[in-house]
């Protein structure tokens, strides 16, 4: 049995979905390693130039509007030429909120990614069903191509004066957070301690690992090897914060896991290959926190860490669990 209660795939789906994701995996392992160098190269340039890098939350620098995508690698592959692009869609500071959808929608990336790799396809979508949507990079200078990589609590903090940014603009009480990996985690940081949970109904996460990642065995292998967790830490403070077992979730997930104000639905699909296990995505149980899988609704869904923000089931999920008034069974 895998997810809730569905049936194992068969041997041929699981030997293409394998594939698959070992092709995924390999192209994010070198978009990572690339990305890192270039967020080296971006912070160099902005200290050279006379101060710290900018991480340009509040539109410092120009922020282009890219084409709407259909799959992660080719709005990753943009991104890294169009590192300041916004999604389609989004970031018009002119929009005002209608009555069928009253709350703005914020758009939070993940770790190694940024707004534009994150969501080509699902803002566009959103902003035709009618939300005023907006996204933000945090974590990362300006220029460089992957984000998400600082300090969590640095972040969060970005995450508040962009809400508030939001809300002034649109005379909007509350907004809607939907995020991916860390952007589905790091907003919690910002609803318990940063005041987050009275500017904001409903947080809605693709694969967050509230539980922290084993990264297949990485993480736990960096803590057995003297100075290996100090160089990952180096290199990636998001990371290291999101290893199972690490300082900082400690700290989060001790005073319990939800604000009582806020409706939060998680989105996990068993083919995670970075949250593992993917279980480790679930809120514990409470009256305002839905966890779903995304092959309960689609058992041959083969959709995993990466792409999922590209899924038809995991999008009409979001859809949802933004109007759950409208909502409707998913379905392949």
């Amino acid at each position: 049995m895998i997810g809730n209660g569905t049936t194992p795939l068969r041997p041929r789906d699981r030997r293409r979905a394998r594939r698959r994701r070992g092709l995924t995996a390999g192209a994010t392992g070198l978009a990572v390693a690339l990305g890192l160098g270039l967020t080296s190269l971006a912070r160099a340039h902005a200290e050279t130039a006379g101060g710290p890098a900018d991480t340009g939350t509040a539109g410092a620098v120009t922020e282009p509007q890219g084409p709407e995508q259909s799959d992660f690698s080719s709005a990753f592959g943009y991104s890294l030429t169009h590192p300041t692009a916004t999604p389609a869609g989004t970031n018009d500071w002119s929009c005002r909120p209608g009555q069928a959808h009253p709350e703005p929608v914020v758009l939070v990336h993940g770790t190694f990614e940024n707004r534009y790799a994150n969501w080509a396809a699902l803002a566009p979508r959103l902003e035709r069903a009618g939300y005023c949507v907006y996204a933000l990079n945090y974590g990362a200078p300006d220029l460089a191509p992957l984000k998400g990589t600082g300090d969590i609590v640095a972040s969060a903090g970005q995450l508040a004066s962009f809400v508030d940014r939001v809300r002034t603009a649109t005379g909007a009480a509350k907004v809607d957070l939907v995020g991916h990996s860390q952007g589905g985690l790091m907003p919690r940081y910002y609803l318990d301690r940063l005041g987050g949970a009275a500017k904001v109904d409903k947080l809605v996460a693709l694969t967050p690992p509230n539980h922290g990642t084993t990264f297949q065995g990485l993480g736990l292998m960096a803590r057995a090897m003297p100075g290996a967790d100090a160089l990952l830490g180096g290199s990636c403070t998001a990371c290291e914060q999101q290893v199972v077992g690490s300082g900082f979730l400690k700290d989060l997930n001790a005073g319990g896991a939800v604000a009582p104000d806020v409706d939060y639905t998680v989105i996990a699909t068993v083919h995670d290959q970075v949250v593992t296990p993917f279980t480790s995505s679930y809120l514990g149980p409470a009256a305002n926190v839905d966890n779903q899988t995304v092959q309960t609704y689609c058992l041959t869904d083969t959709s995993d860490h990466t792409d999922i923000s590209y899924d038809p089931v995991a999008t009409h999920l979001v859809l949802d669990a933004l109007d759950p008034a409208r909502s409707t069974r998913p379905g392949c």
